[in-house]
């Protein structure tokens, strides 16, 4: 019984960091971009909630749709046959659409809000924090090796 809860209490205490974790890269992100984009106050308020909005539906596809069918293709690739290799391809397929009309109709809502030049700031802010952090992570791996 006693190792039960040990057991337990360290698995809830590594979900606490992980979720501690994810907040504190959320708000490098947020910060990050913030300072890159030089938003006013003005545009900060309405631009927040677009963006926190899409990026909930894009975490969703990314990371429960289409993490579930590339875990079913890598669990599954030996078995397959051709007809559950296309039907896998077709919702992977879709699965991006989707993502790509997302991004689409973000960016049509951004241009109510912000410049078309901070839309692509935008994007390239996004994809320097990715690099960063990713670069981050290769630092701190070898620094364990």
């Amino acid at each position: 019984m006693k190792k039960l809860l040990t057991i337990l209490l360290l698995l809830l205490s590594l979900n606490v960091v992980a979720q501690n974790h994810r907040e504190r890269v959320k708000a490098l992100k947020v910060s990050f971009i913030t300072e890159m984009l030089d938003l006013t106050e003005k545009e900060a308020q309405k631009f927040w909630p677009v963006y926190n909005e899409h990026d909930k539906k894009i975490v969703k596809i990314r990371y429960q749709d289409i993490r579930s069918i590339r875990k079913e293709i890598k669990n599954n690739i030996e078995s397959l046959t051709d007809a559950q290799a296309s039907d896998l391809l077709l919702k992977l397929d879709a699965a991006e659409d989707k993502l790509h009309k997302l991004n689409l109709e973000f960016s049509k809502k951004l241009s109510g809000i912000i410049s078309p030049k901070k839309i692509i700031l935008l994007k390239i802010a996004e994809e320097d924090f990715k690099r960063r952090m990713l670069d981050e992570l290769k630092r701190r791996k070898r620094g364990k090796e």
